[in-house]
């Protein structure tokens, strides 16, 4: 329930598009999960009852991943944001799916280390 699940137009609408040229094609409701077995349980039961599902990070993409054509469910990952290891022997680092890069920068200032936007 609220405030881990809304309806709201300006909230789907906000979450129906990206940086793409694509127009706005909303989700029928965005979700906020905060735990894996969140996201297990919704993404089971969207499999069982054929409803897409559209994960949203930041909103930045240029592809219009973001984009509900057929409807579903939006996860916003942005509140899984926990670092939760950090191994400088191996240059390794387990994080959630809401850790944005700015955030895991900040996190590895002061270790020699960092993530770069990279391009191919």
């Amino acid at each position: 329930g609220a405030p881990n699940v809304s309806t709201a137009t300006a909230v789907r609408e906000q979450h129906g598009h990206d940086e793409s040229m694509h127009p706005c094609a909303p989700q029928d409701v965005v979700v906020w999960p905060q735990a894996v077995g969140q996201v297990q349980e919704l993404a089971a039961l969207c499999h069982h009852c054929r409803v897409p599902m559209v994960p949203f990070g930041t909103g930045t993409g240029l592809e219009g991943g973001v984009n509900a054509v057929q409807g579903g469910i939006c996860f916003d990952l942005s509140r899984m944001d926990t670092i939760a290891e950090l191994s400088l022997e191996d240059f390794s680092v387990t994080v959630e799916p809401g850790v944005t890069r700015k955030a895991l920068n900040k996190h590895l200032r002061g270790t020699g280390l960092w993530f770069p936007v990279g391009t191919v």
